[in-house]
């Protein structure tokens, strides 16, 4: 395969959750097993069962989280139950250096982030086609409180809302079915660039 010039950038992904970005991550990364990585992100929660420091995460106290802030050593990071999580651009280059193409999956406060960097990445948005498919695709987890689903809906208007900014994406794509979602989500990530969707209005 001939290197597209975007495919040296690294690819940042936003999207609401429950629009479908682990699953077309995963066929992704199955049917492309040398060609991407991800960037291992910093955090100072304590490790789950199962997980590896440098593998899953860097677990950091928060003096040494607070110490990398200092040093402008994150591109972007955040704030979620008490716990700090971070990207680092050494992590970002890491996986530039093993000769494959960083994907970066950032919530749209770390998207506001990364504009003020110079990154220079791919804006890639996931869109669910209405807010009634989200709904459902939520509830279908079985692991959300009605409560929960409410929550994370509102949180998609907001998503979806600084996403109809002009220039805050380069390149939308409604999962409105997986294997179509997925062959346009392949080729933005190939490097191609594709000419996306239009965003749905997500008012229903």
């Amino acid at each position: 395969m001939c290197i597209r010039p975007d495919f040296l950038r690294p690819l940042v992904l936003s999207g609401p959750s429950g629009v479908g970005k682990s699953t077309l991550l995963k066929r992704l990364f199955a049917d492309f097993p040398d060609k991407f990585g991800f960037s291992v992100s910093h955090t100072t929660r304590a490790p789950r069962p199962g997980e590896e420091d440098g593998t899953h995460y860097h677990f950091v106290a928060q003096d040494h989280f607070r110490k990398l802030l200092d040093e402008k050593a994150f591109i972007e990071h955040a704030e979620f139950s008490s716990n700090f999580y971070g990207t680092s651009f050494e992590a970002v280059r890491r996986v530039q250096q093993q000769g494959r193409r960083c994907i970066l999956d950032i919530e749209a406060q770390g998207v506001r982030q990364i504009k003020n960097t110079d990154l220079n990445p791919v804006y890639l948005f996931i869109s669910p086609p209405s807010l009634a498919t989200l709904r459902a695709r939520l509830r279908g987890r079985g692991t959300e409180t009605e409560a929960s689903v409410e929550k994370r809906l509102n949180m998609a208007l907001k998503e979806v809302d600084y996403a109809k900014q002009p220039g805050v994406h380069d390149i939308v794509i409604v999962n409105d079915d997986l294997d179509r979602a997925y062959e346009l989500f392949k080729q933005v990530a190939l490097g191609e660039r594709i000419p996306g969707d239009p965003l749905p209005p997500l008012d229903d």
